[in-house]
């Protein structure tokens, strides 16, 4: 078993940090934002599924993206130039089309959507909600570094993007199993 090193290094205490390779780039890198944001996204995936029951089946859809986005962050981290890049984990080309089965599934079981909806209901469809807002800055952070990295490949883009379709159609999802009615934006005149 590897230890992991203390969780204060010094290191960062200049601005900068390191990538996966090990190379020193400032906090404010379009890497690093864009690794900092799937990161913050996996976070808020955390705090949706503590809200969600146990045994839910939204619960079993989204448990898998946690460990997703960790092998998305790594490719985002390390240039694929790098030789580290060859040794990380294969991305999930998979997901985007399991994400599409999930949200057709759900989507036939619920009420069809003819207006605007505000985000919130249950405690786990606001976060759901929440997640899916991340999951749309995190795809914007990944195009941004794709137009000045190549190495961004265009999976990461749409992996993204079914993932917050995927949390909109699981935010109504939870609502709809909890009985909970959605709200309605009402245009203000």
């Amino acid at each position: 078993m590897v230890t992991m090193s203390p969780i204060y290094t010094r290191k960062g205490d200049s601005g900068e940090t390191g990538l996966g390779n090990n190379a020193r780039v400032s906090k404010t890198n379009p890497r690093i934002e864009a690794v900092g944001t799937l990161d913050e996204l996996n976070a808020s995936l955390g705090l949706a599924l503590s809200l969600l029951p146990v045994g839910s089946k939204t619960r079993a859809v989204i448990e898998p993206i946690q460990h997703e986005l960790f092998v998305l962050g790594s490719h985002v981290a390390v240039p694929a130039s790098d030789e580290a890049y060859q040794k990380l984990p294969a991305l999930p080309t998979h997901a985007p089309e399991q994400f599409e089965v999930a949200i057709d599934k759900w989507w036939q079981q619920l009420p069809p959507l003819t207006e605007f909806i505000l985000p919130g209901g249950t405690p786990a469809a606001a976060a759901l909600h929440a997640a899916r807002t991340v999951a749309r800055r995190a795809e914007r952070r990944v195009i941004l570094l794709r137009r000045y990295n190549p190495d961004v490949t265009d999976f990461m883009v749409v992996y993204l993007n079914r993932l917050s379709d995927l949390l909109f159609a699981a935010a109504r999802f939870v609502n709809f199993e909890l009985g909970k009615t959605e709200t309605i934006w009402k245009k203000t005149e």
